[in-house]
């Protein structure tokens, strides 16, 4: 696979779709979502041949602005139902309200997809409101990624929970031990990285309910393999929603956004 010159990190080896399909398997899963991969850019090849594959797999994809009307048909056929928009670690944001992303946006909407964003949390007050202004629906990746500092206080945390309260955004649970920033991890190998994590999932349950949050487990949990695991995941995802119920309301969220009307 095609890695991009400024990914933060390479992996050495591959994650299959057989070892994905076993790995669900294994743990009783019947569906999952593969986001489009950051360090690869816009190359979607790999994630589109295993959708084709596998129908209980769906995905989201880095699509280059303007993006077109074809591509955008037979990627929603391939099972592609959002585009991620890779916006973190990025010395300069993208001009949304230009043309280019105009029309990536509206064919975003009038494919009923939505927008995955990640984006450091401090950054998302300038992104927020022109991605509303376009009539596109959010999924904000990894708890909206807010400030480790001062992660309920910020000002990106507060944007994003007004972004929920207007019925078209969504919050996704996952990756949390990458919340500390991948500094914090290498400085102190040993530490706790899901701490952070726990704080804002326990926050945001209170906040927005299971109705506007979503799961992943991050597999293969590029750039922190050896640390965390599927296991390690799904005990995350017990802890962040501590009931069964919770549980299979957030379960539903993600099978309605990501699987309803296929």
């Amino acid at each position: 696979m095609p890695i991009s010159p400024s990914a933060w990190t390479v992996p050495d080896y591959a994650f299959t779709p057989d070892a994905l399909q076993e790995r669900l398997r294994q743990f009783g899963i019947g569906h999952a979502v593969v986001s489009g991969l950051s360090i690869s850019g816009g190359y979607n090849d790999y994630m589109i041949r295993a959708l084709r594959a596998h129908p209980n797999l769906r995905g989201t994809a880095i699509v280059e602005a303007p993006g077109d009307f074809y591509l955008f048909e037979r990627l929603h056929r391939d099972g592609i139902r959002g585009v991620r928009l890779q916006l973190a670690r990025q010395d300069r944001l993208p001009d949304l309200d230009s043309f280019e992303y105009r029309q990536l946006l509206r064919r975003v909407r009038d494919f009923g997809w939505h927008v995955q964003l990640a984006i450091e949390g401090p950054q998302l007050p300038q992104v927020i409101e022109p991605l509303l202004g376009a009539g596109v629906d959010l999924v904000f990746d990894h708890f909206g990624h807010p400030d480790p500092e001062a992660p309920l206080e910020c000002a990106g945390f507060a944007a994003m929970l007004r972004a929920v309260d207007t019925g078209r955004a969504w919050v996704k649970l996952s990756g949390g031990f990458r919340l500390p920033g991948t500094s914090a991890w290498r400085d102190d190998p040993e530490g706790d990285l899901e701490s952070l994590a726990d704080t804002v999932a326990a926050a945001l349950v209170a906040k927005v309910g299971g109705d506007r949050l979503l799961w992943g487990s991050d597999a293969p949990f590029v750039g922190y393999e050896g640390r965390i695991d599927y296991p390690r995941a799904l005990a995350s995802y017990e802890r962040w929603l501590p009931s069964a119920s919770l549980r299979s309301q957030v379960c539903a969220t993600g099978m309605a956004l990501y699987f309803g009307g296929s």
